[in-house]
Parts: structure tokens; C-alpha cells; sequence
């Protein structure tokens, strides 16, 4: 418990980051929109979306974030847990547990083979396997509905659970890291086969976006190949035809 009490203090109890976010996530969510948390990890962006009014699905695989997020979030009907993974095709898939450091916990293979003697991922052990079941997010927009905005964060899984989407949102959200450049470029081919036509990119965990515009994908996927190994990650924005807001900015 004690790796995740170490993420609880990051994430939560800093109202300056707690502002900061809810700014940034404010252009693409307003009160009573549905927003999918996928790869919610122990909640702060739950907490943010809740902040602005939006109803949440959370996603989650790990036992003890689930635990964790049970006792932030219980009583708030407005929070909806979903116990899986998401991925192409729903099933089960073997996950890769980082005790230490359940943040990077993945569906991955891949993406653990890349950390490997990477700069940066010096120490990280993924040292347990468990078996999860897996949703599409397809099967969750049929269940509860179109949400106005998704926040994709799964170790480079992302592209995976783009797989099990066929339709465009009006915004999403999916992470990139520099081990795993060719997720992304995945990613992007993907989302511009669904209609997603506007990207931006917001590097590390700041909540600022680069380009303050939104570029095709092409150009998005030019600048994530030229970005050093040391900016390890940030995550990808974008939005479709069918936004009705969602300004860079």
C-alpha cells in the first residue's frame, strides 16, 4: 500500500494543481457531460472531472487503486468504476504489475520490453502478472452513453483501446511516451480513420498545451518523433467534427 500512498500525496491535497487542471479540462468539459476516465489510476483527474460537474466512468484494472478509488469516491453517484482494462476486443489480457510503482502498471508487453535499459526507467521492476477482463470503449458508449470527452492513460496500451472504438467523440485525451513512439503514430492513424481531425499536445504532466492550435495529424506526428528521449511523456489532444467546443489554448 505504501507505493500508493505515495501516489495519493502527489495527486491529491494540491489546490494550485487542482486549479490548474480543472482550467485546462474546463474547454472540453462542462457541468452534466459524461466523461470516460480510462486508466484512472488512484482518481485525480476522477476528482477534476467531478470539480466541473461531469458525470465519470472510471476504468481501472489494479485491485488496490480499485480499493483506493472505493473509499474516495464512495457515496458519489455520479462516479461510475468499471473493473477492466480496455483494450481492442473484450476477453481478458494478462497485466503487468509494477509493485513499486503501480502508475506504470500495463497490458502492454511491449511497452515493458521498451523500459528496459531505457534512460529514465532506471529501477522499474514489473515483477507480478495478473489477469484482467477487458472492455471496448465501444461497449462502454453503449452502456452509458456518448461522452462529450475521454481521457485514454494506459502505458501504451493507447492504441489498443482505440482499436475497440469506432466512432468519433467530440474530444479525447491519449498518452504518449518517448519509449514508445510508435504507439502514438499508431494512435494518431487511428483517430484519423475515426474522423479526428485537430491534435495538440500537452508534454510531462503539465497542463499546457504546445501549440495552442490545433495541427493535422501529420504535423502531430512529426513533432512527437523530434521530441529528445528526456521529455518521456505528455499526452496527446484531439478533437473531431462533431466538437461543438473545445478551443486549444
Amino acid at each position: 500500500m505504501a507505493p500508493l500512498r505515495r501516489s495519493l500525496d502527489v495527486y491529491y491535497g494540491d489546490p494550485e494543481r487542482d486549479a490548474r487542471m480543472d482550467a485546462f479540462y474546463g474547454r472540453f468539459v462542462t457541468p452534466g457531460d459524461l466523461v470516460f476516465d480510462i486508466g484512472s489510476h488512484v482518481g485525480d483527474h476522477i476528482g477534476s472531472f467531478r470539480r466541473l460537474g461531469a458525470r465519470v466512468v472510471a476504468v481501472e484494472p489494479q485491485p488496490l487503486c480499485l480499493r483506493a478509488l472505493r473509499a474516495i469516491y464512495a457515496g458519489d453517484d455520479q462516479v461510475t468504476l468499471v473493473e477492466a482494462a480496455c483494450g481492442a476486443a473484450p476477453g481478458s489480457v494478462r497485466f503487468h504489475v509494477n509493485s513499486a510503482n503501480p502508475t506504470v502498471s500495463t497490458a502492454a508487453t511491449g511497452f515493458v520490453r521498451a523500459a528496459n535499459g531505457a534512460g529514465g526507467w532506471e529501477g522499474q521492476v514489473w515483477d507480478a502478472e495478473i489477469e484482467v477482463p477487458v472492455v471496448t470503449v465501444d461497449a462502454l458508449v453503449s452502456r452509458y452513453g456518448v461522452p462529450t470527452f475521454a481521457k485514454i492513460d494506459v502505458e501504451g496500451f493507447e492504441d489498443a483501446v482505440l482499436a475497440g472504438l469506432s466512432r468519433p467523440l467530440p474530444a479525447l485525451s491519449f498518452e504518449f511516451t518517448t519509449i514508445a513512439r510508435a504507439v502514438a503514430q499508431r494512435c494518431l492513424d487511428r483517430l484519423g480513420v475515426l474522423g479526428f481531425d485537430g491534435f495538440d499536445v500537452a508534454l510531462g504532466d503539465e497542463k499546457s498545451m504546445t501549440f495552442r492550435r490545433w495541427v493535422p495529424a501529420a504535423e502531430m506526428a512529426a513533432h512527437l518523433l523530434a521530441l529528445p528521449h528526456h521529455v518521456n511523456s505528455g499526452d496527446v489532444y484531439c478533437v473531431s467534427p462533431v466538437s461543438v467546443d473545445g478551443a486549444a489554448g
